[in-house]
């Protein structure tokens, strides 16, 4: 008989069809209740399914039935029904209470192998320790063998967590567990004989860490930060905030429920915001209408959230974390002048700020609801003037961009609109407040003479006499309404070639105007005059003249190089190849003819070859000794009348010798064979002088 019988399922049934767990659980629970019966349903017709029972005093006979083999006397027995088919693996634990008796020896078939059911530890257990946590069967176990327990948290790390007594297979564990650092041990089981001879086994044994609620909530960060924009409907969906629980997410341990605890400030209503208790979402309550930003007491509101688990039940742990809502901006009120009429003085002749333009706008500063942007609408005749905005304090900054003229306009009329850079929300517009109008007075400022035209350009010859005339100067004064005199002055003459009438404006020379001089760049000269009126306080304008020189032929030409070099017995006699140049341009420069000098028996030496309009070839007919000789040439130009100009190059014979040319011993220099017996004559000329004054 039984005084009590309890059958505790294991909650991790797994039906492969798709029965849940819970499911499953409840109706094998209802069949061993009622029955004493095991029912097995794999919803697949249950073929093939095999019962193990852990304790060794019962067994599931062929018909499904769970009974003691004999009488069992010890109170508080667990032991663990296994029901496995192709299709479903599930196990039940049985908790025996009481005593059965009189059933005596029940025969039944014996399994040849080791039974070992899973094994449950809650987290967190209190000594004393070890504490017997299940039992391995073995239904060929002998006296000689004993039981074996390996794997992580045996005899690997962790070591020592858990051990078998080798005669019982009772398992225990030694120590408190922590499920969030190992929620499952894989361990496994085997007998062997003394001798170390495996009988049974390696079979695994799975130890779960029942969780325990020891975990609470935790928020990624201490405070988060949200938006909504003002006027949004009730219902708008601000942020989300989710908390982290480290406990076992199967259980109600981990599961969180959320609600606001605090709303700071509590004005225009404590409930200005709800927290769905299981997604985390913060949305609006208040409505539209009230949510308007330029009413509300604050723009930030603060809310303390309470992430509480046991699906927030009065044993849950909590934890908190601040979410600061910022009621955003929308562009709901249009920017207005401050003032409808705005008064501006500018002088003619400069540019700069002449006004700052005020507005109102009561949407959030330094957003685009808030920024001006400003626009003349009208009044702005030749774009001489520009608004811009102060980006500091939002004020338009009318600016005078053209010069103005008093003779021309002294007042000027302007309509300016402002606007915001984001658009209004559709029932608000701007309004006539949202449009100024500037008065410009421009003043009367005494102008300088202005020179026409600026610069002026003329063309002259270069050399021509001193005192030429050149050009004369126009100057005007732009202060039409005044009668005033003008005098001319010269302020820049580089080359000091110029001289200026201070009443009539004439420009004539007072050198000679030379189109090669370094103060002339690309055939043009110039020159800066000045003119001033007779104004209080007098105003001087500037004016620049442009001389283009013509050039004259007064530039003989030359040629370079100025030294050559030869072998003495260079087998190539060609010796430099000469280039002509000419201060002066086309044509009074190039072609170029470079010739021998006329002095007699130069022929015989020496050739001067014509290779185009600027070169010529210098060749030798005959190998020379070595020496430094000096060769006369004849350059002259193309212009009209053509300049010529005598000049020589000197030319080293050397002596070259393994590609290194020996220059350094020439001593004797030679311009040609006349001037060699010219210096022998010499020679003998001083010999004889020598010689009279000896027989004197």
């Amino acid at each position: 008989s039984f005084d009590r019988l309890v059958f505790t399922i294991h909650p991790t049934l797994r039906c492969l069809a798709g029965l849940s767990s819970r499911e499953a659980c409840r109706w094998l629970t209802s069949w061993l209740c009622a029955l004493f019966a095991v029912a097995f349903n794999d919803c697949k017709g249950n073929q093939d399914v095999q019962f193990e029972v852990s304790h060794p005093d019962f067994v599931v006979d062929e018909e499904g039935r769970l009974s003691p083999r004999r009488d069992v006397i010890d109170s508080g027995t667990v032991m663990f029904i296994h029901g496995q088919s192709i299709h479903s693996d599930d196990m039940a634990q049985v908790d025996i209470l009481g005593e059965i008796l009189g059933l005596g020896q029940i025969p039944y078939r014996q399994r040849r192998s080791l039974l070992v059911p899973p094994m449950f530890v809650p987290e967190n257990q209190r000594p004393p320790f070890p504490r017997s946590i299940g039992k391995v069967i073995s239904a060929d176990m002998e006296e000689n063998h004993v039981f074996h327990l390996t794997g992580k948290g045996a005899d690997q790390d962790p070591k020592g967590v858990f051990r078998i007594n080798r005669l019982t297979g009772e398992v225990a564990v030694q120590r408190p567990l922590d499920r969030e650092a190992i929620a499952m041990y894989y361990l496994q089981v085997s007998t062997t004989d003394l001798s170390g001879k495996v009988v049974e086994g390696p079979v695994a044994l799975e130890v779960s860490v029942i969780d325990q609620n020891d975990n609470r909530p935790i928020f990624q960060e201490s405070r988060y930060a949200g938006e909504v924009l003002e006027g949004s409907p009730t219902g708008t969906t601000v942020m989300t905030m989710t908390a982290y629980d480290a406990d076992d997410p199967n259980t109600e341990n981990a599961v969180l429920r959320y609600h606001i605890s605090k709303q700071s400030p509590s004005k225009p209503s404590p409930n200005m915001f709800y927290i769905d208790p299981e997604k985390g979402d913060i949305v609006t309550v208040i409505s539209s209408s009230l949510l308007d930003r330029e009413t509300l007491p604050t723009t930030q509101y603060e809310l303390e959230i309470v992430a509480k688990d046991m699906a927030g039940s009065d044993v849950g742990l909590t934890g908190t974390a601040t979410a600061t809502i910022t009621i955003t901006d929308k562009n709901d009120h249009a920017p207005e002048f401050t003032h409808s009429l705005f008064q501006a003085t500018v002088d003619e002749g400069s540019t700069g700020v002449i006004v700052n333009l005020t507005v109102d706008d009561r949407d959030d500063p330094a957003t685009g609801a808030w920024r001006a942007v400003y626009s003349i609408i009208n009044g702005n005749v030749g774009q001489s003037f520009e608004v811009h905005t102060n980006p500091d304090n939002n004020e338009g900054m009318l600016s005078v961009v053209k010069p103005l003229d008093y003779e021309n306009t002294a007042y000027h009329t302007l309509l300016i609109k402002v606007e915001n850079e984001d658009p209004l929300v559709p029932d608000v517009g701007y309004g006539p407040s949202s449009t100024a109008t500037v008065h410009v007075t421009v003043l009367d400022v005494n102008e300088g003479p202005m020179f026409f035209p600026d610069p002026m350009v003329v063309t002259k010859r270069e050399n021509v006499p001193v005192g030429s005339f050149v050009a004369t100067l126009n100057a005007t004064d732009p202060d039409i309404l005044q009668t005033q005199s003008i005098r001319f002055a010269l302020l820049k003459d580089p080359a000091g070639w110029l001289t200026v009438n201070p009443v009539k404006g004439t420009v004539n020379t007072t050198a000679i105007l030379d189109r090669e001089s370094p103060f002339v760049r690309n055939n043009m000269y110039s020159a800066v005059f000045m003119a001033t009126d007779n104004g209080s306080p007098p105003a001087t304008g500037t004016g620049t003249l442009v001389i283009t020189l013509e050039d004259d032929n007064d530039n003989a030409p030359y040629v370079s190089p100025s030294v050559a070099r030869v072998c003495e017995d260079a087998k190539d006699l060609n010796v430099v190849v000469l280039g002509g140049q000419d201060k002066d341009i086309y044509p009074n420069a190039e072609p170029f003819s470079i010739e021998l000098g006329k002095q007699p028996g130069l022929e015989k030496t020496w050739k001067v070859s014509r290779i185009n309009n600027t070169h010529a070839q210098v060749t030798l007919l005959h190998n020379l000794k070595r020496a430094n000789y000096n060769l006369p040439l004849l350059v002259t130009d193309s212009g009209v009348p053509q300049l010529s100009n005598s000049t020589e190059i000197k030319v080293q014979v050397c002596t070259c010798k393994k590609n290194k040319m020996d220059c350094n011993s020439a001593w004797l220099v030679r311009s040609s064979m006349p001037l060699c017996l010219g210096l022998a004559l010499l020679s003998i000329l001083c010999l004889c002088v020598a010689f009279y004054h000896n027989l004197n």
